[in-house]
């Protein structure tokens, strides 16, 4: 079957190559279940297949396929638990076979078409909404990124040591400061960025995508302020970081760390270094 090309690296992985070979039945057997008419995939996705739906009754809606990872393995638990209130609805879901049917945002166009500052008030005004008191079944922010910090240094020897070795020590420290002293643990989400908030009818924007953990408020900015979706320099970064921490009155030296060290956890995925994350790294490591 035709995959999006954002979608073609799960190719490369053994794991990819398996989900690839059953993603077909998949797709017909929740067509099935759900009684859904089907379009082709969404061309944006990168870690799943998303289809438009529409149900017997002609309700719009999303059929998703997720890739087997464990940072997506909770999405519809967060999504159950936001209920719709500032995020897409959840209609359906196929724990077995990692299946999804939400609601479909209209007319779905991303929130970084929205000029920056307008864009981060609608983030800031979307995140105080999603903070809900979280414990199980979501992952721990502490056990997440104790296994960050186990990991990067052997990343980045195997990568060939594709940074500097300062970056490598700030990010290390910042998180082992971060992770034993946290705030009220809440439902927090590693991926919104702006290409993750949609516009809608039912809400002005929804979020979509989550990909939540239990942790303190600090870390849910995160994405916001590294994505490059509302520009990639210094300058963008560093407003970013100022003008969310403040609307949000969180604090700016833990929302720095947690960004200097997620970040760089995420910037190595098996040989594939990203660069742009590093200089995110570089430009909050040296402008603080």
């Amino acid at each position: 079957m035709e995959i999006p090309d954002r979608l073609s690296w799960v190719r490369r992985v053994p794991a990819g190559r398996e989900w690839l070979a059953v993603l077909p039945h998949r797709r017909d057997e929740c067509a099935r279940r759900w009684s859904l008419r089907l379009g082709p995939p969404f061309p944006y996705a990168f870690a799943s297949l998303a289809m438009p739906a529409e149900l017997p009754d002609g309700t719009p809606a999303v059929l998703k396929l997720q890739y087997p990872d464990q940072d997506s393995l909770h999405e519809p638990d967060a999504l159950d638990a936001w209920a719709g209130d500032g995020a897409v609805r959840l209609l359906a879901r196929d724990s077995e076979r990692r299946a999804l049917l939400v609601e479909r945002c209209h007319p779905g166009t991303p929130l970084y078409d929205l000029p920056s500052d307008e864009a981060l008030d609608v983030v800031a005004g979307l995140l105080p909404r999603l903070w809900r008191p979280a414990g199980t079944p979501f992952t721990p922010l502490a056990e997440e990124a104790t296994g960050w910090l186990s990991r990067m240094p052997e990343k980045w020897e195997r990568a060939g040591r594709p940074y500097e070795r300062r970056l490598l020590d700030v990010a290390v420290g910042r998180l082992t400061e971060l992770i034993g002293d946290q705030g009220e643990q809440v439902l927090v989400n590693q991926d919104l960025h702006a290409g993750n908030v949609l516009r809608a009818t039912r809400e002005p924007w929804l979020v979509i995508d989550p990909k939540p953990l239990a942790g303190e408020r600090e870390f849910s900015v995160v994405p916001i302020v590294r994505g490059g979706e509302l520009g990639h320099s210094a300058e963008a970064v560093h407003r970013r970081l100022d003008r969310i921490t403040g609307a949000l009155g969180l604090d700016r030296e833990r929302v720095l760390g947690w960004t200097i060290g997620q970040t760089l956890a995420w910037s190595l995925h098996d040989d594939t270094v990203f660069s742009n994350q590093v200089e995110v790294v570089r430009w909050l490591v040296d402008g603080g």
